[in-house]
């Protein structure tokens, strides 16, 4: 036995395994990188013996619970494709390793990391990337996997902070729209950073419990996405604590709710639309056991739709019922569940909840304003696609997804499209969500910086250039991507990097 190695200490029960409390895990003959003091409750481990299938072993799982996180990411399709991602990357010698079900995602190892976190990259700040735990990017894979074509309406019902949000609009290439939902409003504002950040332009956000959608928007939805609140048992490698609340009834009280969630989100799909019920968690009580109470409640109008195939080596985590399993040590990630069913017929509608909309405050703008402000928007580089409508509440200007429009009267909501301009006196002053989605960074009065600028840029400075562009307001570049809107004035582009995403302390390499 080598040094401070020692079998991670499991006493035997008549039924399995119970491990004591919280214990340093340090397992023999493995190069861990550090140790974790992990707390894991008894009843815990008891279940997860009882819950593994015979192709593992707790040992294993437990062996894995104490490795480190692999970091991964998804590169943002909006933004950049794949390829160019990874030519802009190469000379960072980022070690990239494709995740197998998802063919923008890939797990990342870098030498930098403790001088640089991965968040403060200029990829990052740019949007060109998305943080995503590889076993997150499943249920979106999943879900457009089984569509018949690629849906024109989706929801996704628990959105935030919104990692399956940004790759399902990837994935739509903005087309069509997404009603992200999120029930807890600290995390609504969070969700919307990301979208913004990533370039999306196809959504409506709402903050409803999602029990409410089945009967207020029956069968309205192509394809629902449901990552399901739940008790995070698959989260221990990258939170230590995630299980210190942990309790078998809280785990029960959490599948009732799963159970409803999930019969609302079948409620409000199209009959022949897809439904992705999914949870970062690992016992059979939030898992199976609530897609199984839906089959049975509803035998001819829902089918399961085996994911056996989705990836090569999916058929490791496959159940009899054809859902994925996915345990820690399975691909070396996060712990996931993943089910995908097909709704076959009509159901009746739950009766419908009473809730107030209040007065929708937009309307449509008319089709000479719409030309001007067009025409406005494409002289500083902005165009957007014909799918979009535009729409004015007081001095602002909206643009809507057209397909959202159906709804508008239907369900309220928290933000809808993307925020355009604001009108004053002396014009319009565009907005910096609206730049950062609809820039056009080979514009005439596209203006590109270097590493150096484009760091002062993010901490809020304005930026001095010994040859000023011509023009008044320029779009400002950076990698090929537009960071942001500026007036020049004399020799300097004055910012407006708004200042609430203003960044201080270590940022990228001057030399990006």
């Amino acid at each position: 036995m080598r040094q401070n190695h020692q079998r991670v200490p499991v006493c035997r029960s008549a039924r399995g395994f119970v491990l004591n409390c919280r214990i340093n895990f340090v397992i023999q003959g493995h190069n861990v990188a550090a140790s974790h003091s992990l707390f894991l409750p008894p009843e815990f481990l008891q279940l997860m013996s009882d819950t593994l299938p015979g192709s593992t072993t707790l040992d294993t799982f437990l062996e894995y619970c104490a490795k480190p996180l692999r970091r991964s990411i998804r590169v943002n399709t909006l933004k950049i494709s794949v390829a160019d991602f990874l030519t802009l990357t190469a000379p960072y010698q980022w070690q990239l390793t494709p995740v197998p079900w998802c063919s923008e995602g890939f797990w990342i190892e870098r030498d930098d990391e403790d001088e640089l976190p991965l968040g403060s990259t200029a990829e990052h700040l740019g949007g060109l990337f998305y943080i995503q735990e590889a076993s997150s990017m499943l249920p979106v894979t999943a879900l457009l996997s089984q569509c018949e074509a690629l849906p024109a309406s989706m929801m996704d019902m628990a959105a935030a902070p919104g990692s399956k949000t940004t790759q399902l609009a990837a994935c739509m290439g903005n087309q069509g729209f997404i009603l992200a939902n999120e029930f807890s409003s600290s995390r609504v504002k969070v969700l919307h950073a990301n979208l913004s950040r990533c370039g999306v332009i196809n959504t409506a956000l709402t903050h409803f419990d999602g029990k409410v959608f089945g009967a207020a928007l029956p069968e309205t939805f192509d394809a629902v996405l449901l990552d399901a609140p739940c008790s995070g048992e698959g989260v221990i490698r990258k939170d230590a604590d995630a299980l210190k609340n942990w309790s078998t009834d809280s785990m029960h009280s959490i599948a009732a709710t799963q159970r409803e969630l999930l019969e609302s989100a079948l409620h409000a799909l199209r009959p022949g639309g897809t439904l992705v019920y999914s949870t970062c968690t690992l016992n059979r009580h939030e898992n199976q056991e609530v897609c199984h109470a839906l089959l049975e409640a509803f035998p001819e109008q829902l089918a399961v739709l085996p994911l056996g195939n989705l990836f090569p080596g999916a058929d490791k985590a496959l159940t009899a019922e054809g859902f994925l399993h996915v345990f820690p040590q399975y691909y070396d990630s996060e712990g996931f569940f993943i089910a995908c069913l097909r709704k076959q017929a009509s159901l009746p509608a739950p009766e419908k909840p009473s809730f107030k909309l209040g007065t929708f405050p937009f309307k449509p703008a008319s089709r000479k304003d719409s030309q001007s402000i067009q025409q406005a928007a494409a002289e500083v580089g902005l165009t957007w696609p014909q799918s979009h409508n535009l729409w004015v509440r007081d001095n602002e200007l909206w643009l809507f997804a057209q397909d959202i429009e159906p709804l508008l009267n239907k369900v309220r909501f928290s933000r809808c499209g993307i925020k355009l301009a604001e009108r004053h006196n002396k014009g319009v002053r565009w907005q910096h969500e609206a730049v950062i989605a609809l820039g056009n960074a080979s514009a005439p009065n596209a203006f590109e910086i270097n590493g150096e600028q484009a760091q002062e840029w993010y901490r809020g400075r304005d930026i001095f250039l010994s040859n000023p562009p011509q023009f008044g307001e320029v779009l400002v570049v950076f990698q090929g991507q537009v960071l942001g809107l500026a007036k020049k004035v004399s020799s300097k582009l004055k910012n407006s990097f708004p200042r609430e995403l203003v960044r201080d302390g270590i940022l990228f390499s001057a030399a990006q």
